[in-house]
């Protein structure tokens, strides 16, 4: 099974057909998907100008969409590798407790489903670096906020399970995103909760 970078050189390569190429890219998000395949999917096709279910697109779009793709990775890639050395300092200190931040990096380990988001057509539209520095620099930070790590609103409904969605959680309802509880003030809990029971979870 070709790995992530492999799949990015098949991206770039002029020799194949435009639909390989896609197929290429379509793969990559089964090794790197911060909101989800079909999330991450619809954010790069949206903001490379790719209709989502052409199968021959222009190869330079592609190209635009892997290029914001391969910037998220190796953000994420770093933060993966600066959370598994401080990790081991901790442990050979004899800091064994888990906190909040590692339950969230196991959870999202392996870069899928990192900043999930509440239906795959309704996602950040900032660049996908930006939104996951966003979300670790919060999660580092270690302090309940009262609004949304990604964007700033302080509108949630608490989104309940489904079949579609990966857990129950409070969902952000300008931008979509699940934010991990966590994050989020006790009174902002309790609000997303209040508005999930009186049914307002559309976006503003």
């Amino acid at each position: 099974m070709a790995g992530f970078r492999a799949l990015a050189e098949q991206v770039r390569n002029p020799r194949l057909v435009a639909a390989q190429r896609r197929t290429a890219l379509r793969k990559c998000l089964e090794r790197f998907a911060p909101y989800g395949h079909r999330a991450t999917w619809h954010h790069l096709c949206t903001r490379a100008g790719i209709a989502t279910q052409d199968r021959d697109p222009d190869p330079e779009r592609l190209v635009a969409a892997l290029t914001e793709l391969e910037e998220a990775r190796s953000l994420w890639l770093a933060y993966e590798e600066e959370f598994a050395a401080r990790r081991r300092k901790e442990k050979h200190d004899g800091i064994r407790q888990v906190g909040a931040l590692d339950d969230w990096h196991r959870r999202t380990w392996g870069g899928c489903d990192i900043v999930p988001c509440e239906s795959p057509h309704r996602h950040p539209a900032a660049r996908l670096a930006v939104v996951l520095h966003r979300m670790i620099t919060a999660m580092e930070a270690g302090r309940p906020r009262p609004d949304c790590p990604v964007c700033g609103s302080t509108r949630f409904a608490w989104l309940p399970e489904t079949a579609d969605a990966l857990a129950p959680g409070p969902a952000c309802r300008q931008c979509g995103v699940l934010a991990p509880v966590s994050v989020l003030a006790p009174e902002t809990l309790r609000a997303a909760h209040r508005a999930h029971h009186m049914g307002v979870f559309a976006a503003a």
